[in-house]
């Protein structure tokens, strides 16, 4: 074989060898992994930045509580509390902000506040989701003001339902069970006297200045003590 063919077989052998090891050093190579950071547009910035000032801003409103909405909360009722068609009602305070509560009926959850009312009844409020909470001292009730609905009612814990059966021993008076009272005809206004003038008003009177006495005048003599004259013809 002459050498020129010798020498281009060794050379197709190692290029031939050449191209085996390139895929080796390939996968001997470190893969480079490539991340890349997914910028938000600006206004996907700016939603995100309003939300968190929303909740910054709902979480301080939570902890701003006034005394009065805090001695409301002290009253609740909390715990699990049977009502009427089978319903249950599950209160529970919250650990991290005083005064809140979580409601549960089902598969529905509000967060209550209590709310400060006129008639001294127990009320906690979910404004966003509609959910008002009223307890009274024989049964408490959850309605859905949004949804025109009362969601239960006649829900007891153990003190409302001691205060239940004395109410049905002892009933309230009804309007009816109460005196009439009948309203006296009113009497006509009496006429005020008067008011006596004031002083500035009342006229002043000046005292005069008294006279000295006035001497009487000698009386005439009467007739006895005037001499007599005799005509003498």
């Amino acid at each position: 074989m002459p050498i020129t063919e010798i020498t281009g077989v060794i050379k197709n052998i190692f290029a031939a060898f050449l191209l085996t090891l390139v895929p080796l050093a390939l996968l001997a190579a470190p893969a480079k992994v490539v991340r890349k950071t997914k910028r938000l547009a600006p206004s996907q910035v700016e939603i995100k930045s309003t939300a968190v000032q929303m909740a910054s801003g709902i979480r301080a409103a939570e902890a701003a509580l006034s005394p009065a909405e805090l001695v409301i909360a002290a009253r609740v009722y909390q715990g699990k509390m049977s009502c009427e068609l089978g319903a249950s009602v599950t209160v529970t305070a919250d650990a991290k902000v005083p005064g809140f509560f979580d409601l549960q009926i089902k598969n529905l959850k509000y967060r209550m506040a209590p709310v400060v009312t006129s008639t001294g009844a127990i009320r906690l409020e979910d404004q966003q989701a509609g959910a008002v909470w009223l307890q009274l001292s024989n049964k408490s009730m959850l309605m859905n003001q949004k949804l025109g609905q009362r969601l239960a009612d006649v829900c007891m814990n153990p003190e409302q339902i001691v205060v239940a059966e004395l109410l049905i021993k002892n009933p309230a008076p009804s309007l009816l069970d109460a005196p009439i009272m009948v309203a006296a005809e009113p009497k006509p206004p009496v006429a005020a006297p008067d008011p006596a003038p004031s002083l500035p008003d009342a006229p002043i009177v000046i005292a005069a200045e008294p006279k000295p006495p006035v001497a009487a005048p000698d009386t005439a003599p009467s007739l006895p003590d005037a001499p007599i004259g005799i005509t003498i013809k």
